[in-house]
């Protein structure tokens, strides 16, 4: 499998002022570059993460997964070319703009615009979060997860699977019909909904404090408008998380506590539970779905389910190397 971890996303939006305050100051994202017509934010010690230009579409604009090196990425471009896909060798000047050594463009089979790359640069600079949250949990494990709807999920599973190289989590039926892939230990770094429409339906970052989703949480509290998706549990990845709605219709999804997997060993599986043991109002859902997706939480409720809490060892106590501003921050620490 050539595909690492996700990488880096680009984003469309009517308005960047409203998504300079929404990343910085609610996510909680550092804001690094802004110009007339662009932003980009960091996450962690990668220069960027998040690249977000003007643009009255909205959505996302594409998705950049990493490879580990030149030969995978050369590797990946031919078999997709053999499968008769195009594919573009991105310029100097691009591969600049998205702070990488090399990347190659193509588009799945809805239209969707995928950039695989390789080498991204970093920086040792402390990352400076927009608002006091103790860090996103990404190296490894890339920037998150993107989840997309789709018309019909049959039209893009052999692309991403037999193609890309994506390997099936789970999958849930009801209330609504999904599909959760994995390229690493993350539970899934990618999902789709079947919907009405070929979309961006959320992006994940993941905290590495309960207290940074709660804490975001309360401040969607005092403009309700924000919050897609109630507090609650995921019964597949584990996550503790709500969704907000962002200035380009789409949700960002902030949870901690997800679920680690062995990917060699993982069998894929459907879960006939539903996608959340408790909370999870989806706004999103007809009134109908809404009400089957509360009734499969009260059954869980009724059962008593219950599932490990995925905390980090010593959870305060992170890895060196893990996050150039935490390490910073503790060893100051160390030295008062």
């Amino acid at each position: 499998m050539e595909l690492q971890a996700l990488g880096y996303v680009g984003i469309c939006t009517k308005t960047l002022e409203d998504w300079a305050t929404y990343g910085s100051d609610f996510l909680g994202m550092q804001l690094v570059d802004k110009s007339r017509a662009t932003l980009a934010f960091r996450m962690d010690d990668r220069k960027q993460r998040v690249i977000v230009h003007e643009d009255a579409a909205g959505g996302a604009s594409f998705y950049g997964w990493e490879v580990v090196d030149a030969a995978a990425l050369h590797r990946l471009a031919a078999r997709i070319e053999n499968a008769g896909v195009p594919v573009e060798r991105a310029s100097h000047s691009l591969a600049d703009e998205r702070r990488v050594k090399e990347l190659i463009v193509f588009n799945d089979p809805v239209g969707n615009r995928i950039e695989a790359f390789h080498s991204a640069e970093t920086t040792t600079d402390p990352f400076k979060p927009g608002r006091a949250i103790s860090g996103f949990r990404t190296g490894p494990l890339g920037m998150g997860h993107a989840v997309l709807t789709v018309e019909r999920i049959d039209d893009v599973l052999p692309f991403y699977q037999d193609l890309l190289g994506f390997r099936m989590s789970d999958y849930i039926m009801r209330p609504f019909r999904a599909y959760f892939f994995h390229v690493n230990p993350r539970h899934h770094s990618l999902a789709f909904i079947e919907g009405s429409k070929n979309d961006i339906h959320h992006l994940m970052m993941e905290n590495y404090f309960l207290d940074d989703v709660g804490q975001a949480y309360d401040l969607a509290l005092a403009k309700p408008e924000l919050i897609g998706v109630t507090f609650g549990r995921h019964v597949n990845d584990y996550m503790t998380s709500f969704y907000s709605n962002s200035p380009s219709n789409f949700m960002v999804e902030l949870g901690w506590g997800g679920r680690s997997i062995t990917p060699e060993t993982w069998m894929p599986h459907e879960r006939t539970e539903g996608p959340s043991m408790w909370g999870h109002d989806r706004n999103w859902l007809t009134p109908e779905k809404r009400d089957e997706a509360r009734e499969l939480r009260m059954c869980i409720a009724q059962e008593g389910c219950r599932v490990p809490v995925q905390v980090i060892e010593g959870n305060h106590q992170l890895a060196p190397g893990t996050c150039a501003w935490w390490d910073n921050a503790t060893a100051a620490r160390k030295t008062d």
